[in-house]
């Protein structure tokens, strides 16, 4: 099939790698513009548009679709589909058009569950036991489209967001090719009215662990927002990220370290802390950050 592929961050490479390999013809690659990054502030691709010229691929990242420039330059390329994943830039209604198949996204979770911005942090702060993908027809309300394909998966006990994010990635990857193989033959199914939440986009604010909180709230919070933002308390005055943990148990004062090396207490039941980083190094697990900076029992943590 002669496609547009729309999206920009890791999460979208290994499914643009999989049309490739899949042998659709790439019109196109539609990504984030490249933006500064990194303390010299260079301007640096997105991860889609670093890999598209890997492969040799037209790349194009206007700032927007809404023009009739922007819309003709897309028509042009004659789509028959457009798989649109994380792009990041709402598609205007002559977009979603323009191709004879419309535009297709993929989206990481089991619709209309999660709808929105950050599906798989939501999914693990929830609790949710499990997720998956979704091929949906795009229209204009945000994820609202009827659903194509879908696939679950179950969430780890201890998984986390980017462990998570890889393995939907995959299974987007998988479910993309198999919808385009039988496109034709499929059948849209509209979302059930019940059911519905909306991801919003991770604040700040929702990164600072309050020890306070049941153990099983913190740490689905680690897990959920581990590699980024990061949930984080701070260890004798200085921040400490912690991007691992599971379920433990004991008691004691909420944030003190009962077993070591790292279990600590919580307002309900315990949590062992397997992965932390310091401001200014780099990430360790358990046994490593220990044996540069100890954590007794009785330490505790703010």
């Amino acid at each position: 099939m002669r496609l547009v592929f729309m999206g920009s961050p890791d999460f979208s490479v290994p499914v643009l790698d999989a049309l490739v390999k899949a042998g659709h013809e790439i019109a196109a690659v539609y990504c984030q513009p490249p933006r500064p990054a990194g303390r010299g502030k260079k301007e640096r691709p997105t991860a889609v548009h670093a890999r598209a010229l890997e492969l040799g691929l037209d790349v194009r990242h206007p700032v927007s679709l809404k023009s009739e420039e922007a819309q003709k330059d897309f028509a042009d390329l004659k789509p028959e589909v457009a798989v649109v994943v994380a792009y990041g830039l709402i598609l205007p209604q002559a977009i979603l058009d323009t191709p004879a198949y419309g535009c297709l996204n993929i989206h990481a979770s089991l619709l209309p569950r999660w709808r929105g911005a950050a599906p798989i942090h939501r999914a693990i702060m929830a609790g949710d036991t499990d997720t998956g993908v979704c091929i949906m027809q795009m229209e204009a309300g945000l994820d609202t489209g009827p659903v194509l394909l879908r696939t679950a998966t179950q969430i780890g006990a201890e998984e986390t967001t980017l462990q998570l994010h890889d393995r939907l990635s995959a299974l987007g990857s998988e479910a993309i090719v198999a919808a385009l193989d039988t496109l034709p033959t499929l059948t849209p199914v509209a979302q059930p009215n019940t059911g519905v939440t909306y991801a919003e986009k991770i604040r700040k604010d929702e990164a600072r662990i309050d020890w306070t909180q049941s153990s099983d709230k913190i740490d689905r919070q680690i897990r959920g927002l581990s590699p980024f933002p990061g949930a984080w308390c701070e260890l004798n005055g200085a921040r400490l990220k912690i991007l691992a943990s599971r379920m433990s148990e004991g008691s004691g004062e909420a944030g003190e370290i009962i077993h070591t090396p790292a279990h600590v207490a919580c307002g309900a039941g315990a949590v062992e802390l397997l992965r932390l980083q310091k401001a200014g190094s780099q990430a360790q697990d358990i046994s490593e950050f220990t044996r540069g900076t100890p954590l007794p029992k009785g330490a505790r943590l703010s």
